[in-house]
């Protein structure tokens, strides 16, 4: 894997979020349709791993998306972030933080 310049880093929107809702998508095995609270801002997502998780068990999380990635259309749900995700065998494990920290919180 080739390195990038601190310069690519900082373009990266990478903040904390909290997962409010979530519903299957018909049809689908593999991705789930999430709402994420940004604090300021509330957002669609589409959210892998609907193999290892039921929805409800998603909700409440609090993640770590990157929130400035362009918008991608998957199953008729435009996702607007990305959660990011240890993956270990194709299983996501959310990134999340150990203290309480505000929503929209950026990481840097």
């Amino acid at each position: 894997m080739s390195n990038i310049s601190y310069d690519d880093f900082t373009k990266l929107d990478i903040r904390v979020a909290k997962i409010i809702e979530t519903e299957p998508i018909p049809g689908k095995s593999r991705i789930i349709k999430g709402t994420i609270d940004l604090g300021e801002d509330i957002r669609d997502v589409i959210i892998g791993g609907a193999q290892y998780y039921q929805p409800e068990d998603l909700l409440g999380k609090i993640v770590i998306v990157i929130a400035n990635l362009e918008p991608k259309k998957m199953a008729g749900v435009e996702s607007n972030a990305m959660l990011l995700a240890a993956d270990v065998d194709d299983k996501p494990f959310w990134l999340t933080v150990n203290e309480d920290v505000p929503l929209g919180s950026p990481i840097k």
